[in-house]
């Protein structure tokens, strides 16, 4: 794992998204080797874990799409700001028709759901950083992710499930269609300027978004809820 040294541009031979992409790698190793990837790969995830891991993720994004508008107000030219927000439409519209198909499925009603500890925790971190930081700190707290999502997609695609609903689930995300935006996301973290103290922020702000993508998982293998109802 590189040094934070490295991160703060002492190191010019990588681009920032790969300086930033080595410094989770104790992160995405972990990722990889979870039993609930690895229960999606061998079809052993119990189907309980995946329904709840939908219902979680869809709700993450009706979160995640208010934190986007936030970030999108804080482009530096239209041109740029039109171009965000195209890009990671589109890329919500192929997770949203994912999760609509598998909410009308198993007749779940999403609005009577609750968010799990881990969700609110995440979401509440995109949220806080899309409203009170910089553009380019915003950028990389929701660049993990799209990035995390596209490499375990393709990681499983070349194995493939034999569960139906765990395959449909691997096809999106190891699709090309989800992975022109997200190279188009990277793109846009490698070339936008930002302070010294800004690239201190967005090291922070990217590893901390990829634990909590570890952490999302994880809480969905075990069905984490808090201990007693919070809606009222």
């Amino acid at each position: 794992m590189l040094s934070k040294r490295d991160l703060v541009g002492e190191s010019s031979n990588h681009s920032r998204t790969e300086r930033l992409w080595a410094y989770v790698g104790d992160v995405i190793k972990a990722i990889e080797s979870h039993r609930f990837i690895l229960g999606l790969m061998d079809g052993s995830l119990p189907m309980d874990s995946f329904e709840f891991y939908i219902v979680q993720d869809a709700l993450y994004l009706k979160d995640f799409a208010k934190a986007i508008l936030l970030i999108s107000s804080k482009a530096r030219s239209e041109e740029e700001r039109d171009a965000f927000l195209s890009h990671v439409i589109n890329i919500s519209k192929v997770e949203d028709k994912l999760h609509t198909f598998f909410l009308k499925r198993w007749g779940i009603r999403l609005e009577e759901q609750e968010m799990s500890p881990v969700n609110k925790a995440y979401t509440t971190f995109l949220l806080s950083v899309a409203y009170s930081g910089s553009y380019p700190e915003a950028l990389s707290t929701i660049l993990p992710c799209y990035w995390v999502y596209m490499h375990i997609g393709k990681l499983l695609y070349k194995k493939g499930s034999p569960v139906e609903e765990y395959n449909r689930w691997i096809s999106t995300y190891g699709g090309k269609e989800y992975e022109k935006g997200v190279k188009w996301l990277i793109g846009l973290v490698d070339n936008i300027e930002a302070s010294r103290l800004e690239e201190t922020k967005i090291t922070e702000n990217f590893r901390l978004a990829t634990i909590y993508e570890y952490l999302f998982w994880d809480s969905a293998f075990r069905r984490e809820t808090f201990p007693f109802r919070v809606k009222i």
